[in-house]
């Protein structure tokens, strides 16, 4: 493996030649921008929320809800985060009550909606399926049918960023 294709470490060395031949080419900022051309206009903290809830009320309606839906700063995907979806228990009497969080890194207010949605679904899947089985990438996959494709080419643009720089 490439060291420096560490977001395609989990793909085949064929899917990482083909990345490192664009690398060295200097084409992967040519083959982003052709299948993703502009960006989403999702910008601010409410703009999300309505974008996220918009995919929670279509695909997860009986889902538990979501207290905070954000923008945040402090996720840097270098941590190999790209959003986060945190579960809050708290004790209310004698009950168990739970809170669902997402937060989606800022570095992805100024990028194609795909992306945005591949995130969003993901970390919406997080509510259902805590875990990255077999059941969360169904669902995954029932909310967004190209998630697979768009989670690659999301993950090359996260190469582009941190090798050659922003593109949009």
């Amino acid at each position: 493996m490439h060291s420096h294709l560490k977001y395609l470490a989990s793909y085949s060395p064929k899917i990482q030649e083909q990345v490192q031949a664009m690398l060295e080419k200097k084409s992967l900022a040519k083959y982003l921008l052709n299948k993703y051309p502009t960006t989403h206009s999702v910008t601010s903290d409410k703009a999300l929320r309505v974008h996220i809830m918009a995919l929670k009320n279509q695909y997860l309606k009986k889902s538990p809800p979501i207290s905070q839906i954000k923008y945040d700063d402090k996720i840097h995907i270098i941590n190999n985060a790209l959003g986060l979806h945190t579960y809050v228990s708290r004790v209310q009497g004698n009950k168990l009550k739970s809170k669902n969080e997402i937060r989606i890194g800022s570095l992805f207010k100024k990028s194609p909606e795909a992306f945005l949605n591949m995130i969003a679904v993901h970390e919406l899947a997080h509510i259902k399926e805590k875990d990255h089985n077999k059941a969360f990438y169904q669902l995954c996959e029932y909310m967004l049918p190209e998630y697979h494709q768009l989670e690659l080419d999301l993950r090359i643009y996260l190469t582009q960023v941190e090798l050659l720089g922003d593109i949009y």
